[in-house]
């Protein structure tokens, strides 16, 4: 079988962190070799480049927030993520180009086909196997955030937005899935799971919604 690509989004403190680290061990369980990444910040550059955009005190236009999120997005498809692959590496991220739309596209309210130019220019075309979007209402994400950097200060209004933005987007991503993110972490894992070529999982589970 051939290496996945496999991508976790949704808002801040969904759990995307957690079920990182549960999937990648009940895949390695499996034998499975896996990379676990993130974006910003899957590459030494790209760290730099979270720094710049979580710190609190760096106010910038929404285009130069998003030309810093594809700079990154792009030293990662081709520093990290494109050489795993081919090394039969199981590649499991937080975040990827759905996040660029969300944010920058419907809540910063830059254009969409620019988001969309500007991500297929990052990614060469690299597209997920599979994406699981961890839903959280806003005001759970808010409630558990403790505004640490200059998303999670955004407000009810900002992540209101994203989260209409992210459930309308996931509609038209093949092998794109919604897992409840107020669920406890085994159960969210155990959700994902079911929706991969796995042995022991129902195979029916993956034609779902």
């Amino acid at each position: 079988m051939r290496p996945l690509f496999i991508v976790l989004e949704g808002p801040d403190a969904a759990g995307k962190s957690t079920q990182l680290q549960l999937l990648s061990q009940a895949l390695t369980a499996r034998g499975i070799p896996v990379l676990t990444t993130r974006e910003p910040g899957g590459t030494p550059l790209g760290r730099k480049f979270r720094e710049i955009l979580l710190d609190p005190k760096n106010r910038m236009r929404p285009l130069t927030e998003l030309l810093l999120l594809v700079a990154d997005r792009h030293e990662h498809v081709e520093e990290v993520i494109k050489p795993a692959l081919a090394r039969g590496q199981w590649v499991l991220c937080s975040r990827y180009t759905l996040s660029s739309l969300a944010y920058q596209g419907r809540g910063r309210g830059l254009p969409l086909e620019l988001v969309h130019q500007l991500n297929r220019l990052a990614t060469g075309g690299l597209e997920p196997d599979y994406v699981f979007l961890l839903d959280l209402p806003p005001q759970v994400a808010l409630e558990r955030t403790k505004l640490r950097d200059r998303f999670e200060g955004e407000g009810l209004s900002f992540f209101t937005q994203v989260r209409l933005a992210y459930l309308e987007f996931i509609r038209n991503v093949p092998r794109g899935y919604v897992v409840d993110g107020t669920f406890p972490p085994p159960q969210v894992t155990a959700e994902i799971l079911a929706r991969l070529p796995l042995p022991g999982y129902d195979s029916a589970v993956k034609e779902g919604p």
